[in-house]
């Protein structure tokens, strides 16, 4: 096998793929990068067996061929090379790399292509489209709600399904849910709900775009997602996702709109002041005001007033202090409504006008 091409054009491609591979062992076919240069294109492949990566890329092929190389080495080269044409060539299980501009010559062990475990061939009946924009909102705004007990494993992705018109993606610690759907044509395929591990959802996050469309295929053990020139699967969580419905509360009693940034703020300067286990900071809210804060035993406090949308009586309910912040982060929005009705009962976060997601969190012990 022997290419050229621009460095450019591959160290994206390589970058992603090496996120994929979970072993560092060199000797590992799981460790390496599949390479595939034929009619001057190159397919790149990776995968940690449940989590797999394709893609394809334009190059010059002067010898067809199929080889791996260590992902790891791989790309520390294309990071320390200057920008620049790229020559690679792969004789008796080495591959070489030279640059053409400097004298710069890597040379790498590599394993048999043949080696290299057969991917899945997605399901294309069932497909449907969406915005890559929406479908990256889904996953920003449930993610971080993912447990990472193991010995709840059915909790620790995110639960995907199809709902008449709608698809909704939710994800729970057993403390906190977050829940957002995205409207779609109706006349797409009806799916089982599934449950997505974090780690395709990471990387389609990371690198998809915000333009186009994502394109989804899902299967009793399989999730396909292919955006771009990128092409990702993943098996899925088997097991019984917790009914999220009954955690919803149906209606709240109160309400408040605070500011998200001016939370966000409080929120960081009291929390230097929480107990380390308990994470808990406390709402005081009366008339127009909410009072943020925390006692750290033996060490001190931390207070602080900022001004809010709320008339009712004075109440205060005990969060764990995370379980505000990370919802406030990912939203954008400029101000957020906050429902409750008792403060021993789950508040809803959401923002303010309403949209197409929700948090709900059980407030703590005061």
């Amino acid at each position: 096998m022997k290419f050229t091409c621009e460095r450019s054009v591959l160290l994206k491609e390589i970058a992603i793929a090496q996120e994929i591979i979970s072993s560092k062992n060199a000797i590992s076919i799981l460790s390496n990068i599949y390479l595939e240069a034929e009619h001057d294109t190159l397919s790149i492949k990776a995968t940690d067996i449940k989590v797999n990566f394709e893609t394809k890329v334009p190059v010059i092929v002067i010898e067809p061929g199929a080889t791996t190389v260590f992902g790891d080495k791989f790309l520390g080269i294309l990071n320390s090379i200057p920008e620049g044409e790229l020559e690679f060539k792969q004789t008796d299980m080495k591959i070489t790399i030279k640059t053409t501009l400097k004298k710069i010559r890597f040379q790498l062990k590599s394993i048999a292509s043949e080696k290299f475990p057969v991917f899945p061939v997605a399901y294309l009946e069932n497909a449907f489209e969406m915005p890559v924009k929406d479908f990256k909102e889904m996953i920003l705004q449930t993610i971080f709600a993912v447990s990472d007990d193991e010995t709840r494993y059915f909790m620790n992705g995110v639960f995907f399904e199809k709902t008449e018109d709608k698809i909704v993606m939710v994800a729970t610690d057993g403390r906190r849910l977050a829940y957002i759907s995205k409207v779609l044509d109706p006349g797409i395929k009806e799916f089982s709900g599934i449950i997505i591990p974090p780690k395709i959802l990471y990387i389609i996050m990371k690198w998809a775009g915000e333009e186009g469309l994502v394109s989804i295929s899902v299967t009793d053990k399989i999730i396909f997602v292919r955006f771009g020139s990128y092409n990702l699967s993943s098996v899925l969580i088997e097991g019984q996702f917790p009914n999220y419905h009954r955690v919803i509360p149906e209606s709240q009693s109160y309400s408040f709109i605070v500011n998200r940034l001016e939370m966000l703020d409080a929120l960081k300067r009291v929390s230097l002041l929480v107990e380390q286990k308990s994470h808990r900071v406390y709402l005081g809210l009366s008339s127009e005001t909410i009072a943020v804060y925390s006692e750290e035993s033996d060490i001190g406090t931390a207070k602080e007033e900022i001004p809010c949308k709320y008339q009712g009586e004075e109440i205060s309910i005990a969060l764990n202090y995370r379980y505000l912040e990370e919802p406030f982060k990912v939203m954008d929005d400029s101000e957020i409504c906050i429902q409750f009705t008792e403060a021993t009962r789950a508040i809803t976060i959401m923002p303010e006008p309403a949209r197409d997601f929700f948090h709900v969190v059980m407030p703590m012990q005061l």
